[in-house]
């Protein structure tokens, strides 16, 4: 036992110490939690004390400044009524025994020469032999600036002893009369200083403080109430007024509150218990802050997932031009790699040379604060070998999480798909019109074969009955010859009818095979009418059908592509012809009538533009439902010999032209096609 006792006593001995040294480390905790619940307590305290007397302060300046304003309407007042030098004393004199802080009043006029004065006589007693002219040029720039304002302005402090051999702090300010509008002079006002503090503030605000008044640098000017002894907490506001800035002092004594030994044990024990509570909290922080970083990692992952699978190029800059962001694709797009991008700024690495000076033009309307329109707008981009490619670039500013603008963010599209495709689009419009045209063609081979019929066979039989008389002049009579005059004279008419006809054709093919040069004119309507007109007499002709003209007289030039409307209109018409059965009644009975009307519509109010309405009507037998559906569709016919593209196609002329083209059923029977084309000169 004697030999196993050591040790015991050893591990005995380390256990104790080892409670000693925790219970001292607890004491020293719970010390260092007192020192610091003491501090915190103290530095609470003051802290709490400073606020409120800087609070203090502010009221005193306040009051101040209200006291010289409540001032200046008097002295305003005091103009009013004394209007000569002998009643303005008198009045001055009641002011100035009501205002103690008021030393002197002076009433100048405009050169600020003294009409009259009043020294208070609180102070006439004690005012020292300095001369006035001393501080007269204080009192001259007060009232300059008081001019200048049209509103009361203070000159810098002065000292002015005492007859005593002591002194006080005075202050000038100066007031511009003035009557109906005109300056009538100034009023300038000597304030003591020390007077401001004792008479402008109230007694039981600074009972027991000290209040002064100092320079901006801290030289004391003027002290009421005296500095309190011992500690005391100070706190400073700035009294701005127009021409001077001082500054109000408050002192006060320093009062805090003690702890007493219950409430420190209190205190340690909630301190305590508040620290076990923090690390509680610390610990859901943590745990909190640990997942949102995971979700955070996930959203970041994600992000990341969703900009590199984009085929859409996203680019970020800040306010300075400067690429801070790119995505895979944009990379791709402009083919350098992101290290390449990064940083750069102004010009791009991307930009043409030869379009430098416009994209750093573009890139100062941006900087001005003005955006660029939400829809986008085009550009060109350039590949490091050179390459240009047409994009669309989508841009918005970039606003942080406190609602400041910190940049924009761009996406940016490749459009040399969609201009291809757009290019093989017109090509395939242009064969398809070439194809309406030829299609047109042949249909007019088939009229003029028909109407080309009757002026042949009339020169023919008038060429024959020449050729007899010519051949066999003995069987008829001696006054053949001018029988022979006449026919020759007929077959030179038909020959010319014929000439005509076969020209109008010829006209209107070769004005088509222009029409792709697309050019605007300003055309009268008549024109546009009469230039399709021999061709639909041609047909009306044949099928017996009366054509109707009407035009409005006041009706303005349109603005077009002469050709394309001609084609249009020759469509419109020649489908109305068409469409009105053979078997309807004769001419006279007014139903077979192609009509072609043209009005000006009125003023739009949206954007003040004129409209030319041009309306053709037929008579037929009108159309279903089912066909109205499908009027406009490419390659949809009800002919038997038709391609489906004439109206398709004149849809899309008067579109390109800014109007509109529909269809309605007539009054009585029939189709109405209406269509619109922009006038030349809006008309009031």
């Amino acid at each position: 036992m004697n030999a196993t006792a050591p040790p015991s006593l050893a591990r005995a001995a380390r256990a104790q110490w080892r409670r000693w040294l925790l219970w001292s480390a607890l004491l020293l905790l719970l010390a260092a939690l007192l020192a610091t619940a003491m501090v915190l307590a103290r530095g609470f305290q003051e802290s709490q004390a400073r606020q409120q007397l800087e609070h203090e302060t502010a009221n005193l300046v306040s009051d101040i400044r209200s006291g010289l304003n409540r001032n200046v309407q008097t002295l305003q007042s005091l103009h009013t009524l004394g209007r000569s030098p002998g009643a303005w004393e008198q009045f001055a004199l009641e002011v100035l025994e009501q205002h103690r802080e008021l030393v002197r009043l002076e009433w100048r006029d405009r050169s600020l020469r003294t009409l009259a004065q009043r020294v208070s006589p609180f102070y006439q007693q004690n005012l020292g032999p300095r001369p006035r002219h001393e501080v007269e040029q204080d009192v001259i720039a007060a009232c300059n600036g008081a001019r200048r304002t049209s509103a009361p302005a203070y000159a810098p402090s002065y000292f002015w002893p005492d007859k005593d051999g002591h002194g006080q702090e005075l202050m000038e300010m100066c007031i511009p009369m003035s009557d109906g509008g005109m300056s009538t002079g100034y009023m300038v006002a000597t304030y003591s200083l020390q007077g401001v503090l004792t008479e402008l503030l109230e007694r039981g605000t600074v009972r027991g403080r000290g209040v002064s008044l100092t320079e901006v640098d801290g030289t004391r000017l003027a002290l009421s109430g005296g500095r309190p002894r011992g500690d005391s907490i100070a706190t400073q506001q700035l009294l701005e007024l127009p021409g001077h800035v001082m500054m109000l002092r408050l002192d006060s004594p320093r009062s805090l509150m003690g702890l007493s030994p219950w409430g420190l044990t209190g205190l340690v024990g909630a301190l305590s218990l508040m620290l076990l509570g923090v690390l509680a909290l610390l610990g859901y922080d943590m745990r909190k802050r640990l997942q949102a970083e995971r979700e955070l990692a996930e959203a970041l992952a994600f992000r990341k997932a969703m900009e590199n699978s984009l085929v859409t190029g996203l680019r970020a800059r800040n306010m300075q031009g400067q690429i801070t962001y790119v995505n895979p694709a944009f990379c791709e797009l402009v083919g350098l790699p992101a290290n390449a991008l990064l940083g750069k700024g102004i010009p791009a690495p991307y930009w043409p040379p030869e379009m430098v000076d416009e994209y750093q033009r573009r890139q100062a309307v941006r900087l001005a604060g003005r955006t660029l329109p939400r829809e986008g707008f085009e550009s060109v981009f350039m590949r490091p070998d050179g390459t240009r490619f047409p994009v669309l670039i989508i841009e918005a500013a970039l606003i942080n999480a406190q609602g400041v603008q910190t940049g924009w963010m761009s996406a940016i599209l490749d459009l040399s798909e969609q201009h291809r495709v757009e290019a093989i689009s017109r090509a395939s419009q242009e064969r398809l019109q070439a194809t309406a045209r030829l299609a047109s063609v042949g249909e007019m081979a088939s009229l003029l074969s028909h109407e080309l019929n009757q002026p042949l066979a009339a020169i023919a039989s008038y060429a024959s009955g020449s050729l007899n008389l010519i051949e066999h002049p003995q069987g008829h009579a001696v006054d053949a010859l001018p029988d022979m005059a006449q026919a020759l004279r007929r077959i030179a008419s038909q020959a010319d009818r014929a000439g005509k006809v076969i020209k109008s054709v010829t006209d209107f093919v070769r004005r088509r095979e222009n029409a792709q040069d697309l050019v605007r004119e300003q055309v009268r309507p008549e024109a546009l009418v009469q230039a399709v007109m021999p061709l639909l007499t041609l047909q009306a002709r044949k099928d017996n059908i009366r054509l109707q003209v009407d035009i409005a007289p006041d009706c303005p030039a349109a603005v077009c592509d002469r050709t394309m409307v001609e084609q249009v209109l020759l469509n419109l018409a020649r489908n109305g012809m068409q469409a009105m059965p053979k078997g309807m009644p004769p001419e006279d009975s007014g139903l077979r009538v192609l009509r072609v009307a043209v009005w000006k519509l009125p003023a739009s109010h949206a954007d003040g533009k004129v409209w030319l309405h041009f309306a053709v009507t037929d008579h037929g037998s009108g159309l279903s439902d089912d066909v109205a559906a499908r009027l406009f569709t490419p390659f949809f016919t009800t002919k038997a010999e038709g391609m489906g593209l004439g109206l398709s196609l004149c849809r899309t002329v008067i579109e390109q032209h800014g109007g509109t083209l529909v269809h309605e059923a007539a009054e009585h029977s029939g189709t109405v096609f209406r269509f619109t084309l922009p006038a030349a000169h809006p008309t009031p």
